[in-house]
């Protein structure tokens, strides 16, 4: 193969760079995110670890852990709504700054003499901002870089995430081993502040203008609040698109996220100790980092809800045939295909769901999405735990993979206005703040017709949700 021919084959296999190259904002962007993540990942090590080296209590860890569930669900359902009605870089900042305060508030702990309640609170507190940031985040993405290159972005903010769970622990052990708790929350702190610096160099993004009231009602602008993410609910009832997101992942972390039995699999199956489980939690984010760093292709896909269900039907098959083999290599090697279908899933998801509601829905529908995703492995722990209880390890997850697919293809059979989705990104690329500096901001571009968003099927009044709008951010 010629040197020209392997170049080619790269760019159409590796990670697309290009929203790097185009927009200064998202450089800025994702700079400061891939420092955060890593500081987050490292405390997400040391609090369990303090905990534990404080009360010695499993039971304590897992009631710290519990406290975190509920204020990062309530920060991501009220938090987008307050992205929808406030200057998203504002929040960014704010976010940032807040949470290197919750972590110089643990280092201090640490260093004056560790007590329980510190570890109860602030992560807590850190928690919630991380549902809120995440909807700023994603929301912001189609001003940044246009319709066109969502996917590429999203697979780039995949990298980083899968980057930081693999790396970050293992520093984190480094650390722990070393120095101690406080210096790892005095990194964190400092990845906050370095985060924040790098959004106060970003472009001011203007406060969307509206949410979709809904049929025949006149757009009004979104106040924050519980009656604005109720609204959000409503958009998600009637798009279809958006349904099928949702729910089909709901439906890949319940049935097809066996986690919960690694601990049991290694020893009773496998015949290993701490080592193997170490390895089962890490195979899927190993898979899930070379399907974000392979992931040049996404972009030219155009059916992706068709995209996001073969995904999902293949996470369930390799979930189901790791139930059934006896050999870790094999075993492990299934995991890390199913940890590269669900990185595709997600970078389908999130385009679709980014793409399917205008600019001043985006904040909540991202924070309805953080909600699902911190929700559905904790129930996925508990499904499998109970199916293992009633039937066995193997039963269960053998089970659960299979339970996935047919979930898949109920989903696929009733949303027929998700699985033909052909999103028109090309067509629909707005231009980005840095595109109009200086100038009148372009007028949204006109609706796309039904066939375009949906298929022929879900573009009656009934189904069909009111059509994406693209407006380009001024300064």
């Amino acid at each position: 193969m010629s040197a020209l021919a392997s170049r080619r084959l790269g760019r159409r296999i590796l990670l697309d760079l290009t929203p790097l190259r185009r927009s200064r904002d998202y450089r800025a962007l994702v700079a400061g995110l891939g420092v955060s993540v890593l500081g987050n990942q490292l405390t997400t090590v040391a609090v369990p670890f303090q905990v534990y080296a404080i009360t010695r209590s499993s039971l304590v860890v897992g009631l710290v852990s519990l406290t975190q569930l509920f204020p990062l669900i309530f920060g991501s359902l009220l938090g987008g709504s307050l992205v929808d009605a406030v200057d998203r870089r504002k929040i960014l900042i704010v976010v940032e700054t807040t949470g290197a305060l919750c972590s110089a508030a643990l280092a201090l702990n640490a260093d004056l003499g560790p007590q329980l309640w510190p570890l109860f609170l602030f992560p807590a507190v850190t928690a919630a901002l991380s549902g809120i940031d995440s909807s700023a985040r994603n929301a912001v993405l189609p001003g940044l870089v246009g319709m066109e290159l969502l996917p590429a972005s999203n697979a780039i903010f995949q990298s980083l995430f899968q980057t930081g769970a693999i790396v970050g622990p293992a520093v984190a052990g480094l650390l722990l081993a070393g120095a101690g708790v406080h210096l790892i929350y005095w990194i964190d702190a400092a990845s906050f502040l370095i985060a924040m610096s790098a959004v106060l160099t970003m472009s001011p993004q203007p406060v969307p203008a509206a949410g979709d009231p809904g049929p025949g009602q006149p757009a009004q602008p979104a106040r924050p609040g519980w009656r604005s993410t109720l609204e959000g609910l409503r958009f998600v009832r009637r798009s279809k698109p958006v349904q099928g997101a949702y729910l089909i992942d709901v439906n890949a972390m319940v049935f097809g996220m066996p986690r919960a039995l690694f601990p049991a699999l290694a020893a009773t199956v496998f015949g290993g100790g701490a080592t193997t489980v170490g390895l089962l939690y890490a195979a899927p984010g190993a898979g899930a980092l070379i399907g974000a760093l392979t992931s040049g292709w996404v972009g030219r896909v155009r059916r992706q809800g068709r995209a996001v269900v073969l995904a999902v039907l293949l996470w369930g098959a390799a979930i189901a045939g790791f139930g059934l083999v006896r050999w870790l290599p094999l075993a492990l090697l299934l995991l890390a295909v199913a940890g590269w279908a669900d990185v595709v899933s997600a970078v389908f998801r999130n385009t679709i769901i980014q793409f399917a509601g205008p600019d001043g829905m985006r904040g909540r529908l991202m924070g309805v999405q953080m909600a699902v995703v911190a929700g559905g492995p904790r129930l996925g722990d508990l499904e499998a735990g109970a199916v293992a209880t009633a039937f066995g390890d193997t039963v269960s997850v053998v089970s659960g993979g299979l339970a996935c697919i047919a979930g898949a293809l109920l989903l696929a059979w009733r949303l027929p206005g998700f699985t033909g989705l052909r999103l028109a990104l090309h067509e629909q690329a707005p231009q980005t703040a840095e595109d109009v500096t200086g100038a009148t901001a372009a007028p949204a571009a006109a609706d796309p017709a039904p066939a375009e968003l949906a298929t022929a099927e879900d573009a009656t009044a009934e189904a069909a949700p009111a059509p994406a709008k693209t407006i380009a951010p001024t300064e």
